[in-house]
């Protein structure tokens, strides 16, 4: 992930542009205690009741998502006339979301989830709903609230379906084509089989069950990310994002990325979904592509489930979670040829222009960078041939190097014009320029065309040898002699 990324992050919400997010709220009570014995009553557990909370649940943890990442947030939604209702209002209201256009209906209930949590043991769910289709003047009353809403020109739009009742064909269709008219992205959580009631919107977030229901196969399917691309299709959409709990995340829209999972211990995946489809809206709302806008909801999903019950993204828990990412991204550039060979696969699948250079780079400085950042912009992805420590001691002598090959890759790959690095122990990269196939090979502006290594391979198959400028007076060697003066 691009670093730029988590200042990016860090001015979430500095402008007027808010998200508008409408969908089945709901109340996630947890009544939360210990289990020391079993009832004398019945074989159950016994839970000792040690303390009790209500959090937004449903489409509002969407938007308790989007507040806390900073953005402007305004919800639609409907809930009954009862206390679950008011404690969901004092919920949604804490996280400074623009409640104006909620609804409230006399005749069903809050929609309410209590969790019985034994340690962090979920004992027991009790839900209280009515999923019954709405009245004819409760579907008017969402129908005048949304065209209200949409009035006001927000930047995004989340339909969070929850298949409580909330989100018919009419009512998503109202708004997917006002989003096409307008410009604005609608964004769809969606649920049940049904998946022509989406069709139009900008993007779809199913986990993998709900991809399996909607191409009618199950979660063990090999072609099952082939049928979720026909579907894509199939609803003219711009990306379908299939959330696979521990296998990641995958994106498809013309071509296919996966994303690995980031999360370092799982206690509780409740609200996991809505956390991917609210950081996803906030990156897209900042101009961040499709792929950047999921890895950053990717890392956010990674955070959340390590947490009990329904928990949103705050933004500092994201930036400090994208500095850990990152570092990890880092290390994992230095690659060994199989693992390169694979990522290189892939970028060319996308079209991207592979840049190699190589060299010792011990010592590392501002001439180092400077190279690196010009041999970069020839391209979209750079891969640097590092030589090893008995490399460099034949071609530089027995007193190099004076950092270990090791701590030299290490160091490379931290930098953001390196995407990756692969050591390599020839006297000359020939058999690594063969086998990568890039499409530009980089040295520094003291060779010329001809000296350059692998540079004859490059042409023969349509590349080019790119000549880049050196800082003068920059080198390992004045390094050093400054050093031993």
């Amino acid at each position: 992930m691009n670093p730029s990324i988590a200042n990016l992050v860090a001015h979430f919400g500095e402008h007027p542009q808010h998200a508008l997010v409408i969908g089945d709220v709901m109340l996630d009570r947890y009544l939360m205690g210990e289990v020391n014995r079993i009832s004398p009553e019945a074989p159950v557990p016994v839970v000792l009741i040690k303390s009790e909370q209500q959090r937004a649940g449903g489409a509002a943890n969407v938007a308790a998502n989007l507040a806390l990442l900073g953005i402007h947030t305004r919800m639609i939604g409907l809930i009954g006339n009862d206390h679950e209702g008011q404690r969901l209002m004092a919920a949604i209201s804490d996280y400074g979301i623009d409640t104006q256009a909620m609804l409230t209906t006399a005749t069903r209930p809050t929609i309410a989830k209590t969790r019985i949590l034994g340690g962090h043991q979920q004992m027991l769910r009790l839900d209280q709903e009515i999923t019954a289709a709405l009245s004819a003047s409760e579907a008017e009353q969402v129908t005048q609230a949304i065209g209200s809403a949409l009035q006001q020109q927000p930047a995004l739009i989340i339909l969070s379906d929850y298949a409580k009742g909330l989100l018919t064909e009419q009512v998503c269709q109202q708004v997917i084509s006002y989003g096409r008219q307008h410009g604005i992205p609608v964004l769809v959580d969606p649920k049940g089989r049904n998946y022509d009631k989406y069709r139009g919107a900008t993007a779809l977030t199913p986990n993998k069950k709900e991809t399996a229901e909607a191409c009618d196969t199950h979660t063990n399917d090999p072609a099952l990310i082939d049928k979720a691309r026909t579907l894509k299709a199939s609803l003219a959409l711009d990306f379908l994002a299939v959330t696979r709990g521990e296998e990641g995340i995958t994106l498809i829209t013309e071509q296919t990325e996966h994303l690995s999972a980031t999360a370092k211990q799982v206690f509780d995946v409740s609200g996991a979904g809505d956390t991917v489809i609210a950081t996803l809206a906030a990156g897209l709302m900042h101009g961040l592509s499709a792929l950047d806008s999921l890895s950053l909801a990717n890392i956010a999903a990674g955070v959340v489930v390590g947490k009990v019950g329904t928990v949103p993204i705050t933004k500092a828990d994201l930036i400090d979670a994208i500095a850990t990412a990152q570092g990890s991204e880092q290390a994992h550039k230095v690659s060994e040829l199989p693992e390169l060979l694979h990522k290189v696969a892939n970028w060319k699948q996308q079209g991207q222009r592979i840049v190699f250079t190589n060299g010792c780079f011990d010592l590392l400085h501002a001439g180092h960078v400077t190279y690196l950042e010009g041999a970069k912009k020839r391209g979209d992805k750079l891969i640097l041939g590092l030589n090893t420590d008995r490399s460099v001691s034949a071609l530089k002598g027995p007193t190099r190097p004076v950092v270990n090959e090791k701590d030299r890759a290490r160091v490379l790959a931290a930098l953001e014009s390196v995407d990756a690095v692969i050591l390599f122990d020839e006297d000359t990269p020939l058999s690594l320029i063969n086998a990568i196939q890039p499409n530009v090979i980089a040295k520094g502006s003291d060779y010329t065309a001809d000296q350059v290594v692998g540079g004859n391979e490059v042409l023969s198959w349509g590349g080019e040898i790119a000549l880049i400028d050196l800082v003068e007076g920059r080198s390992t060697t004045n390094l050093i002699k400054k050093l031993h003066a």
